[in-house]
């Protein structure tokens, strides 16, 4: 199976535009870049990747580019624009003229207001995203759950995709928790047409979560969006707070072993290939 890997990074934190980025991570504050990435890929037989912004500047994208330019298992690239400056329309036009360019992600996660992707000002570029056929990636918490379904419902015809399954909290894992993020995820999959990445669920727990903490959290993203809505995703070099690229990839692998062969292709590569168009 042609395994391709739906979301990672890299990244140098001497650029500067990392804001999220906590200082002298052992981690996180350190250079990551495509030979560092190697062995992972060499281990788990992925072939393609889809390269994610991890900071809040056209820069960093155009950096990212760079790299895609010269690395072949960058199939593409997700970056960034400033929604609130509908001059930037520009800007996006001339990124997706880039043949590794897929679409945007705005880092909505981290801004204040919990309902920033409705407001007047940034609906531009939706239409611009659609116009342009470019993707959207979502990047949330399950606080996000309610406004997302509102600008999905918006934008039926815009390619959009959850990352990192809208990052359920399991450091506070009940079943209260897991219910009502579970009717979150069930009405964005039965009422919008979105994908979901398999992605950066193990470093939501304060250590490696175990498979029987993340099994029924996985079964309810397959059962809702079905295989053919979603995609792995190694969130590396992220998941390095918690474990190897390999370590998650095969727990990954132990957590779709009920699927057919077939939809567990669609998880690992399909359903990648089709959204990013690769």
């Amino acid at each position: 199976m042609d395994h391709v890997d739906s979301h990672h990074h890299f990244w140098h934190p001497a650029r500067g535009d990392y804001g999220w980025m906590p200082a002298d991570d052992p981690v996180l504050s350190v250079p990551y870049h495509p030979a560092d990435l190697a062995p992972g890929l060499q281990a788990t037989g992925v072939t393609r990747t889809v390269l994610v912004q991890a900071a809040p500047t056209v820069a960093e994208t155009e950096y990212l580019l760079g790299i895609a330019d010269c690395t072949p298992h960058v199939a593409k690239v997700v970056g960034w624009i400033d929604f609130e400056d509908p001059d930037q329309k520009n800007t996006l036009q001339r990124l997706a003229r880039h043949p590794k360019f897929a679409g945007v992600r705005p880092m909505i996660q981290d801004l204040p207001d919990d309902l920033w992707m409705l407001k007047p000002e940034v609906q531009w570029a939706y239409d611009a995203l659609i116009e342009m056929d470019l993707t959207f990636d979502a990047l949330g918490f399950p606080r996000h759950q309610a406004p997302f379904l509102e600008l999905l419902n918006r934008y039926p015809d815009m390619r959009v995709v959850l990352d990192h399954c809208l990052k359920p909290q399991l450091r506070s894992h009940s079943d209260d928790s897991f219910r009502t993020w579970a009717e979150g995820m069930t009405r964005l999959a039965q009422e919008t047409g979105a994908f979901c990445k398999l992605s950066g669920l193990v470093t939501e727990a304060d250590e490696l979560p175990s498979d029987d903490l993340l099994a029924p959290y996985v079964d309810h993203i397959l059962s809702v969006f079905g295989p053919q809505r979603v995609m792995w995703g190694s969130d590396w070099p992220v998941a390095r707070l918690r474990c190897d690229y390999a370590d998650w990839h095969a727990q990954a692998l132990r957590l779709t072993t009920g699927l057919s062969q077939a939809d567990r292709a669609q998880v690992f590569s399909g359903t990648a290939k089709r959204f990013y168009r690769l």
